[in-house]
């Protein structure tokens, strides 16, 4: 395995598709109006959790093809969790530009809507008040970010695992 190459430019090519798929979802959703309603939010989880499997796999599979077939665990975990968190990065600024500049009143509008939702589960004003408050210490921040980012590697990090316990094939195994 002297020859081995680079998942470099695998890791950021399928990053960058992978980040361009959810922005372009998230703007669908937007253009349909339905970025603001429950249908909405599961076209985009839908595209997400496919999104998340098919993009480590797409990367494994590269990577194997041009290292000969052969791939070990840790090289595949670290290609699924690579295009899983340049992907992230991308939709994180996507949204910031989407609330500054395509609708600027996007956290308002949210607020609007979970105050409406909660109020129709029966919460006291003061129940919705402490959860909207909650609400808006993570929306647009970088806190905010920093967790939906770490949640998201987890999670690139679990799928990445099986995939690549599944795809792994090393010089070793073959003798």
């Amino acid at each position: 395995m002297e020859n081995q190459v680079s998942s470099k430019s695998i890791i950021l090519n399928n990053g960058l598709y992978y980040g361009i798929v959810l922005i372009l979802a998230s703007l669908v959703v937007y253009a349909l109006g339905m970025h603001l309603e429950p249908t909405g939010g599961y076209i985009n989880f839908a595209i997400i959790a496919v999104s998340i499997i098919a993009f480590p796999i797409i990367g494994m599979s590269a990577f194997q093809k041009a290292n000969g077939g052969f791939m070990s665990w840790g090289q595949g975990v670290k290609i699924g969790v690579g295009i899983v968190v340049i992907g992230t990065l991308l939709t994180v600024i996507y949204q910031h530009l989407f609330t500054a500049f395509i609708e600027p009143e996007f956290y308002t509008q949210v607020e609007e809507v979970t105050r409406k939702g909660l109020y129709d589960a029966g919460l006291t004003e003061d129940q919705i008040n402490a959860q909207i408050e909650m609400q808006s210490k993570f929306q647009g921040t970088i806190v905010g970010d920093a967790i939906g980012l770490l949640f998201m590697a987890f999670v690139g990090f679990v799928v990445s695992a099986i995939i690549a316990a599944v795809k792994k094939k090393t010089e070793e195994e073959t003798y």
